[in-house]
């Protein structure tokens, strides 16, 4: 498991909600390069310039009372993939990307043929990266098994003609549970991968997409990137005010639990060859401020400089992690709990822990990581230390 820093560092509290603009500016660039370079018809939901519950769409206004971060019911590009230097796919978003229960709408179109050299994702996993979307988004999670499953066909009209389209619709589990559609068909060569909330499939209408559609779309993204961002901050600073009501060294123990999950997890998931899924809240990856936290309490009871402080805590969560893969008795039981103190009191305060010579075994151990020779006699120096500790502790 590699756990990186680059995250580590707080940001100022008044810099919390600031959306950094011209990284969006440059975007946009970005975009209508992508979008000049398109040299096959991509599809999206014909609207007919009204919103998708028949009104039309209303903007955010920033510095209007009530629209400074409006819902957006809007047109977006939502992503495109390169193969080769070339758009391989292309895919729009319509609808409300706020709410669990839309109309929303994806519509992804591939080059044409690109199925013979690209694997195309299956329905479910279409249906499985919407509810990814919507807890890295919102912040709910729908579930991780399917309540109701359908397979069906039905059409949907693309300019103006009726399309066959072979469907596959989830109803989430769990209170938050939404029923999601994913739609596979076929339009002048094209595979078309439709996703939807809120919407029956017959319901959605597709047309092609023209120059005139293009800018709508651009800054359409912009605008939906702005809004993730900032709904992202906003619980970035709900979850430090959280953090910072911590007291003593809970920071470094929830720091090194929720690690401790995520490696094994992450093991679980790497040695079942992927047929064992990650959970949600584990894929969309490890909220910085846990480690921000826990670095400022280090920081405080240790006297430490922040770049001190977060190579210790980087050491100690570490060596537990590491720990948790290699020694099943760390988990859930009584030395468990023991080892996971010393190892926070050794690096908070220096002291003298009885498993003090796993700890500096460890530190032994870190410095050959990579070292083909020198690794594996470490390890088991290090290991053999833990065994030692649990003989001999009373």
């Amino acid at each position: 498991m590699t756990i990186s820093s680059d995250s580590w560092a707080a940001e100022p509290e008044d810099d919390l909600l600031a959306v950094d603009e011209g990284r969006l500016e440059d975007q946009e660039r970005l975009i209508r390069q992508v979008f000049a370079d398109l040299d096959f018809v991509v599809f999206g939901v014909d609207r007919c310039g009204r919103g998708a519950r028949g009104v039309a769409p209303v903007p955010a206004q920033p510095g209007v009372p009530g629209r400074a971060d409006a819902v957006v019911d809007s047109d977006a590009l939502g992503d495109y993939e390169l193969l080769g230097g070339e758009l391989s796919w292309f895919e729009v978003r319509s609808g409300d990307w706020s709410s669990l229960d839309g109309p929303y709408v994806t519509v992804r179109t591939y080059q044409p043929g690109i199925e013979r050299h690209l694997a195309l994702p299956e329905l479910e996993e279409v249906i499985e990266r919407e509810r990814d979307r919507v807890y890295e988004q919102l912040g709910v999670d729908e579930g991780e098994s399917p309540g109701r499953v359908r397979t069906l066909r039905e059409w949907i009209t693309v300019d103006g003609e009726p399309v066959p389209v072979q469907l596959h619709e989830e109803r989430g589990t769990g209170p938050a549970g939404r029923t999601v559609w994913a739609g596979r068909l076929l339009v002048n060569g094209s595979v078309l991968l439709l996703c939807g909330r809120g919407i029956e499939p017959a319901d959605v209408e597709l047309r092609h997409l023209n120059g005139r559609d293009h800018d709508r779309f651009i800054t359409g993204r912009t605008e939906l990137l702005r809004q993730v961002e900032l709904a992202r901050l906003r619980r970035r600073a709900r979850a430090r005010r959280g953090q910072a009501a911590l007291t003593g060294l809970d920071a470094h123990r929830l720091l090194i639990e929720a690690s401790v999950e995520r490696t094994l997890a992450e093991r679980a998931h790497r040695t079942s060859a992927g047929r064992v899924k990650l959970p949600r809240r584990l894929r969309a990856g490890q909220p910085p401020e846990q480690w921000a936290v826990a670095i400022r309490q280090q920081m405080r009871y240790a006297s430490e400089t922040r770049g001190e402080a977060a190579a210790a805590v980087h050491l100690m969560v570490s060596q537990l992690c590491r720990l948790a893969e290699r020694a099943d008795w760390l988990l859930a039981s009584t030395e468990g709990r023991a080892a996971v103190e010393e190892a926070i009191r050794y690096t908070v305060f220096a002291s003298q822990v009885p498993s003090l010579p796993a700890q500096l075994a460890f530190a032994e151990l870190h410095a050959r990581l990579g070292d083909p020779d020198a690794e594996p006699a470490a390890e088991a120096h290090w290991l053999a230390a833990w065994d030692h500790w649990r003989r001999t502790r009373s």
